[in-house]
């Protein structure tokens, strides 16, 4: 007969065999919330700096060399605590902190990305129709598109000029410049559209931005509007039309980074995916000392549109990069390879009550519960995923517990609602064991997305913590 339990054996037999899941907050002493928000301060202040690839790469490398960060040299041998970064193509980084032992029993890898959704400009953009000016834009990643119409939009960029002088573009960020925006049809006048599916109500190529409407002063003349726009752009960066074929001109919302909510507990902001990873993951790395094995942080591109490219992890750089490490002690590259360890630091979607039914409650990931880990990604069987061993899993999920890191683990969502995926697959293709950890986010790649402040703050302790294990 099986035993009956009092009330008091109940509870404890409850509490040593079940989880139980409860909000962050009742879990973190009032120190530690303060040390979120004050951690979160300046993370706002990066999201405002950095909103492209491009000026993420900037914004580390500045950071790295005040911390000490030299440019790597693959001809010379490091000694424990020497820091170094690779600066690839000035659109991903890796910064490295050499261990105690070196490469020889692998390396600790934390990897995030740093492109984020967002609209290109087509090769030839600038057209003039009816007396407004626009750009042509091709959309980056998965957006919903008609999110992206009646809102501020900003232009952020490099052009290189027919002369070999490249040119930085920085407009609609501070106050009295200009912003931009792409319409959308009045209500009165929208039956015919709101009868469309979503996907279908904005086409891409009418993801149009207006440019300008003021026309050359002129008693004749063809597209006087875009003569206009052009020379106002020449007057201030000396590019002609045919100097935008050679340029890398992204359109992101002029939205500042916000606190959301009566109590300051979420931010609100662009670019949250990846960038809310990647800077805890440069700040553990600014803030390593010298680790047993050598720790790399790793910020690529790319990843929205499947980390292909020289500047996607789906290449060889950071290969490259270990490999040079591994031949100045001495190893062989695939020995550290295979020895070596991974965060793949990418956000996860957090639960959203009011849309509760994309969801399997027991299975997603909150607010406010720290940071999240996957074992696996994908979507629809965990296609395109790389499955974490269950004894990776437990030595991530030991070095949390034992650094009073905050974690959570779920998927993305209902198996049959969709997935994603992120770089995991690239870097355990090159038998490293790889662990999916990120923050939960709502309203994910929107122009405007939500993230709780705890659940940053425990990401950068996590890494940390992964980073100063032995």
């Amino acid at each position: 007969m099986a035993k009956k339990y009092e009330k008091d054996e109940l509870k404890k037999l409850t509490e040593e065999l079940l989880l139980n899941r409860k909000n962050g907050y009742f879990q973190m002493e009032d120190e530690t919330v303060k040390k979120a928000d004050d951690f979160c301060e300046d993370y706002k202040k990066f999201l405002d700096l950095a909103k492209t690839e491009r000026e993420v790469t900037a914004f580390a490398l500045k950071a790295a060399e005040k911390a000490g960060f030299v440019p790597f040299d693959p001809q010379k041998k490091y000694q424990a605590g020497d820091k170094v970064y690779y600066n690839n193509r000035g659109k991903a980084v890796i910064l490295a902190v050499i261990g105690k032992n070196g490469c020889k029993n692998g390396v600790r890898i934390a990897a995030a990305h740093i492109d984020s959704p967002r609209l290109d400009l087509k090769p030839h953009p600038l057209y003039e129709k009816d007396d407004i000016a626009f750009f042509k834009s091709h959309y980056y990643g998965g957006i919903k598109k008609y999110q992206w119409t009646a809102i501020p939009l900003s232009m952020h960029g490099l052009a290189v000029r027919k002369d070999g002088v490249p040119v930085e573009i920085r407009i609609g960020e501070e106050p009295g410049e200009p912003q931009f925006c792409i319409t959308d049809l009045l209500p009165h006048l929208s039956a015919e559209q709101m009868e469309k599916k979503l996907s279908k109500a904005i086409e891409g190529e009418n993801l149009n931005i207006v440019s300008g409407s003021r026309p050359v002063r002129a008693d004749e003349g063809e597209n006087l509007v875009k003569l206009n726009i052009m020379k106002l752009i020449h007057d201030k960066y000396g590019m002609t039309e045919e100097d935008f074929v050679s340029a890398d001109i992204e359109f992101v919302p002029a939205f500042k980074a916000s606190d959301i909510g009566f109590d300051h507990s979420m931010i609100g902001a662009y670019g949250h995916d990846d960038r809310v990873c990647a800077y805890p993951a440069l700040m553990a790395a600014l803030q390593a000392g010298t680790p047993d094995s050598t720790v790399l942080t790793v910020l690529a591109d790319k990843e929205e549109i499947g980390s292909d490219g020289n500047t996607g992890l789906n290449s060889q750089f950071m290969r490259y990069f270990i490999s040079d490490l591994a031949h100045a002690e001495g190893l062989e590259a695939r020995h550290v390879l295979s020895k070596s360890k991974c965060l793949s630091a990418d956000v996860t979607a957090a639960y959203d009550p009011n849309y509760a039914s994309a969801y399997e409650p027991t299975n997603s990931c909150y607010i406010n519960d720290g940071i999240g880990m996957a074992k696996y990604t994908g979507s629809r069987g965990k296609s395109g995923s790389s499955e974490a061993s269950a004894e990776f899993v437990a030595e991530v999920r030991n070095i949390f517990e034992q650094n009073n890191v905050l974690w959570q683990i779920g998927e993305l969502g209902k198996v049959d609602a969709g997935g994603g995926g992120t770089v995991a697959l690239y870097i355990a293709n090159l038998n490293v064991d790889v662990l999916d950890v990120g923050v939960p986010v709502l309203s994910m790649h929107s122009p405007f997305e939500v993230v709780a402040k705890l659940d940053v703050y425990m990401t950068y302790k996590g890494i940390k913590a992964f980073y100063e294990a032995s």
